[in-house]
């Protein structure tokens, strides 16, 4: 991984909640509101957009661990705002903080750690993962 990642750094994003992020199963929508999975996957995309530009060219990330409180709902066509913060950084790891809120305040909250490897390792791992 290139130098210049730092403790600290952090990235914005936000997003629009829509039809086919809410709570749902097999298609039968649960709650008609910005689902956990969701949450999960835009937490992991704001963390890695802090990651992408320190990555060496024969280099991936790959998502390590995700944990994540989900503390209230936000129903569709509300807009969503998360903030990834670096809490730790090494050669091979970064794991950051992430808040997310919406008009009435924090929605969630969370860590994404994601391991930095060279591409033919991950290469490898899918191919024997997808045997």
């Amino acid at each position: 991984m290139k130098e210049g990642l730092y403790i600290g750094q952090s990235k914005q994003m936000t997003v629009e909640v829509k039809e086919e992020m809410v709570a749902q199963f097999n298609g039968e929508v649960i709650h008609p509101v910005y689902s956990t999975a969701s949450m999960v996957y835009h937490m992991e995309w704001v963390s890695r957009q802090l990651l992408i530009p320190y990555l060496e060219q024969d280099e991936e990330g790959m998502g390590a661990a995700v944990s994540v409180e989900h503390i209230a709902p936000s129903g569709v066509g509300t807009t969503i705002h998360l903030e990834a913060t670096v809490i730790e950084v090494s050669k091979r790891e970064l794991l950051t903080k992430v808040y997310v809120t919406n008009e009435h305040g924090r929605i969630g909250k969370g860590k994404v750690k994601q391991v930095v490897l060279p591409k033919e390792v991950i290469q490898e791992k899918v191919r024997i993962a997808t045997k």
